[in-house]
């Protein structure tokens, strides 16, 4: 049965998952991965469930055809999804088109007792009753039940114009009307290049990016819904800051190229203990000496360097974070609590919303706790992503009244 029986409303699980490493590795690591989920999904139990993917099917789609179809597969049709008779996915797997592909996936997932839920038809402009499972993919450029666009690529701050973007799918539940939008942002493509700056050159191309879709979304094309917008959005820590507050007392040498003479390396030492290497710094490479710093208390002190969704307080909206930074966890199965050495640990994966869908969410807290902001996997690799993921309920009546339902144009469904 879904949901708790203590608690009314509609329940509720939204997840963000980068799962491009299960695809690079699938024999070790999706088994590992599905069992966390699926421990997640039965600990909450959601009527409705939406699990938006980044970099689905890995770093070589063509060459993750078939680990993609066992995976999908595999969620479909497993024991512990065999109460959600109903689904919809969507995977970008126009892999071809270097215009067009995001590696984006989006699953929804409908349970059984759940009734009455509605997808809206951007295309037709009015909500359609769902039924039954299904699979769209290749070109979702033409399915009207979503919203899809890369980034254009004047955005991007390299040449490469890679595979960032968002998709867009709006839904009716209990009588109340929400976007959900999965979104994959720019990446920090040199530590070297984010420490010159405060905020870094990476921040600002993000902030466009994101104030790109905000505004996509919130058009005059269609009817204003509330929204939850939840990916790997790659927010870094302000790296100038992080690094001057770990290195206080350490004392700087700049390594240089011999024939360029640009900076290589950064090397931060102690003053004293021996001149002990605290931190070295390179384009891809983020060495410091205590890992713990980023895990103790789940990297609370950390939080105050955390400043890219700022920008956006008066559009975007966040449950606290209680949970250690979500990237970048080692690869190694056996390393399920470890960070790489690659970058400065970040909450890359998270769940915002609007103002009016924080409002939805916490009309359903009540003495009972029902709403949880959290990862998936802390102790077992799940890849260099920890998933993350907010479940709350949908009181009866909180929602704004559907426009425009199948069958019964302006109403509400019986």
């Amino acid at each position: 049965m879904a949901g708790k029986a203590a608690a009314p409303g509609t329940a509720v699980l939204l997840v963000t998952a980068n799962v491009g490493s299960l695809f690079d590795d699938p024999e070790n690591l999706q088994r590992n991965w599905l069992r966390e989920f699926y421990q997640v999904v039965h600990a909450h139990r959601p009527h409705f469930l939406a699990l938006h993917c980044q970099e689905f099917g890995g770093k070589n789609y063509e060459a993750s055809m078939s680990h993609v179809d066992k995976f999908v597969k595999e969620l479909l049709s497993s024991d512990a999804m065999k109460e959600y008779s109903r689904a919809r996915v969507y995977l970008d797997e126009n892999y071809k088109s270097q215009e067009q592909f995001t590696a984006l996936g989006s699953f929804y997932f409908l349970h059984e007792s759940l009734k009455n839920i509605y997808q809206f038809d951007f295309k037709a402009k009015k909500y359609k009753k769902v039924t039954g499972k299904e699979i769209y993919s290749d070109t979702l450029e033409s399915t009207p039940m979503l919203e899809k666009e890369k980034f254009p690529q004047d955005y991007f701050p390299e040449c490469k114009w890679s595979r960032k973007g968002f998709l867009r799918t709006r839904w009716c539940l209990a009588d109340c009307a929400f976007d959900l939008v999965n979104i994959h942002l720019f990446h920090d493509a040199s530590n070297l290049v984010a420490w010159e700056t405060s905020p870094s050159v990476y921040s600002g191309i993000r902030h466009k990016a994101l104030g790109y879709v905000l505004d996509r979304i919130a058009d005059q094309r269609f009817e204003k819904a509330c929204y939850f917008v939840f990916g790997d959005f790659n927010f870094r820590l302000d790296s100038k800051s992080v690094v001057e507050t770990l290195c206080t007392k350490a004392t700087m040498q700049a390594v240089r190229a011999a024939d360029t003479n640009e900076v290589v390396k950064l090397i931060f030492r102690e003053s004293d203990n021996d001149r002990k290497v605290m931190l070295q710094l390179e384009k891809k490479l983020f060495d410091y000496s205590n890992q713990e710093v980023f895990r103790d208390d789940n990297g609370t002190a950390l939080l105050e360097f955390d400043k890219e969704l700022s920008v956006f307080k008066d559009r975007l909206c966040e449950l606290g974070i209680s949970f250690p930074p979500s990237y970048p966890y080692s690869e190694d199965c056996s390393q399920g609590r470890q960070y790489m050495n690659t970058r400065c640990p970040a909450w890359c994966d998270r769940v915002l919303m609007s103002p009016s869908a924080k409002e939805l969410v916490l009309r359903s807290e009540s003495e009972e706790k029902v709403v949880t902001y959290d990862h998936i996997g802390p102790n077992v690799c799940m890849g260099d992503h920890k998933p993350v993921f907010l479940a709350f309920r949908i009181a009866p009546g909180a929602g704004r009244r559907c426009q425009r339902l199948e069958g019964t144009p302006g109403e509400t469904p019986p």
